[in-house]
């Protein structure tokens, strides 16, 4: 309206009074395509809702995970325990024995043998054997194991003296044949006997000293009774004599027949010292001790004796290793060790009995294990290789606290040495929760369950194993169970550093 008074009802269905005229039929058109357009806008803006409701509902596997971990903190932390603490040095090492023995029965076989041929072998590889046991046969004589410190180098026949003789008798005394009254280092009729009795025990004659079946002995036993006989008729003659003339020739026959029979005295007593019963340096092994083990068998019955037939082992098998410049420090006599036979999974407790005080040179090195030289690993850098230096390393000896099962002899073992211990339970922690601040006190920085840290002052002791015994200067400042900070948690950093959604 022109003077602005609203129109009325006629006027506002204005459209519908006047639908037959062209302008009303482009205003109802128009009218249309505006209600599409708002109810599709309607639309979109519905769907957009919905959507937006389904994402808080709809989540990924990763995202529930997520959400279900707690956030990140900031330090790593770990407990304080109350225990034992032993550092420890792990190694490689190899069972020995205290001595090793080559049998080879040089010139075996007796006077007139053609050629020593193995007639027997009585043992086996790893077999343990005793004093008196015969290892073999050389030509049908016995090779034989005694106990005794000396290497035999001479035949021990009547007569002989010497340290090999005592050594040869106390090993006979040992089985119950005693020397009797022969003097200590003396071959003397006791001896003899001794020697006679031992090998009727193993089954054998003894080979005599003197072999020719008794006829040094027979000749000057003859030449005494031929010497009695001329002393008797000496005398006989110079008992009859009546006249004075010829008492002196007499009496000169007698004297010189006396002479003549303690000439003849003297020879046999040297012809029967001489004979008996003798030890061959081919029949007969020493070893320092007992038990002895057989290492190795090379001998075949058949065969002709060339070279080394068999080797024993003799004593308690030990343990021995090399340690490097680092590790001497470490380990010294008397602390404990574990010897692994990783072979068997058996393990023996022992002790350590002696570390060298100078290096091993590779030059130098001729008994040594094989494989020892400190290739283990385990605290105190067993993995370490050799020095520089043409040195092996520091040569120690383990003493297992039981006997070693004799096929462990040369084998490698696992030895894991307490290299130190504290008195008894004590309170450890990480080596990484410690710290030293720039006031030169050494701290543990505890945290609680707010997040609340403290730096508690304390005093450190033995390490081992990635831990170390801590003492809190102030009591009860420090208790097992407490957490303590042991470095920084990489993901918490990565997360305050605004990573990516």
């Amino acid at each position: 309206m022109a003077d602005g008074t609203p129109p009325g009802p006629a006027e506002a269905s204005g459209p519908a009074e006047t639908s037959g005229t062209p302008g009303s039929d482009a205003g109802a058109r128009m009218s249309r395509r505006r209600f599409w357009v708002a109810a599709l806008v309607a639309g979109a803006v519905a769907l957009t809702g919905a959507g937006v409701a389904a994402t808080s509902l709809i989540r990924s596997p990763a995202q529930v995970a997520a959400e279900a971990e707690p956030p990140p903190e900031d330090v790593l932390i770990a407990r304080v325990e109350n225990r034992v603490l032993a550092e420890t040095v792990v190694l490689r090492g190899t069972v020995v024995a205290g001595q090793t023995v080559q049998v080879a029965p040089v010139g075996a076989g007796g006077e007139g043998a053609t050629a020593a041929v193995i007639t027997k072998v009585s043992v086996r590889s790893g077999d343990a054997v005793r004093s008196g046991k015969v290892l073999l046969e050389v030509s049908g004589r016995p090779v034989f194991v005694l106990p005794g410190s000396l290497p035999v180098y001479r035949d021990l026949k009547p007569g002989a003296t010497g340290d090999d003789v005592a050594q040869l008798q106390r090993a006979l005394a040992a089985l119950g044949h005693g020397r009797g009254g022969d003097a200590r280092g003396t071959f003397g009729p006791g001896t003899k006997n001794a020697v006679e009795a031992f090998y009727a025990s193993i089954g054998y004659d003894p080979r005599p000293a003197v072999d020719d079946d008794g006829a040094a002995v027979t000749g000057a036993e003859a030449a005494v009774t031929g010497a009695e006989r001329a002393v008797a008729d000496a005398r006989d003659a110079l008992a009859a004599n009546e006249d004075e003339a010829r008492a002196k020739p007499l009496k000169k026959a007698r004297d010189r027949a006396v002479e003549d029979l303690g000439t003849a005295r003297e020879a046999l007593g040297k012809a029967r010292a001489a004979a008996g019963p003798m030890v061959p340096a081919s029949e007969v092994v020493f070893v320092r001790a007992f038990p002895a083990r057989v290492a190795t068998v090379a001998a075949r019955p058949g065969a002709q004796v060339s070279g080394t037939a068999m080797t024993l082992s003799s004593g308690k098998l030990m343990a021995q290793g090399y340690l490097q410049d680092h590790q001497k420090g470490m380990v010294r006599a008397g602390q404990k060790v574990r010897v692994l036979a990783e072979t068997t999974g058996e393990e023996t407790e022992g002790r350590v009995v002696s570390v060298a005080d100078t290096p091993t040179r590779r030059q130098d090195q001729q008994d040594a294990p094989q494989g020892s030289g400190g290739n283990g690993g385990g605290t105190g850098g067993g993995g370490d290789a050799p020095q520089d230096d043409g040195a092996v390393g520091y040569l120690f000896t383990v003493e297992p606290g039981r006997e070693l099962p004799s096929a462990l002899a040369g084998q490698e073992v696992r030895l894991t040495i307490e290299a130190a211990a504290t008195d008894g339970k004590a309170l450890v922690v990480p080596v990484t929760a410690v710290s030293a601040g720039v006031d030169g006190r050494t701290v543990v920085t505890t945290v609680d369950g707010t997040g609340r840290q403290e730096r508690i002052e304390v005093r450190t002791g033995t390490t081992g194993d990635g831990f170390v015994e801590v003492v809190p200067l102030t009591a009860g400042a420090l208790e097992e169970g407490d957490e303590v900070v042991t470095g920084v948690n990489p993901g918490a950093a990565a997360g305050s550093s605004g990573g990516s959604p």
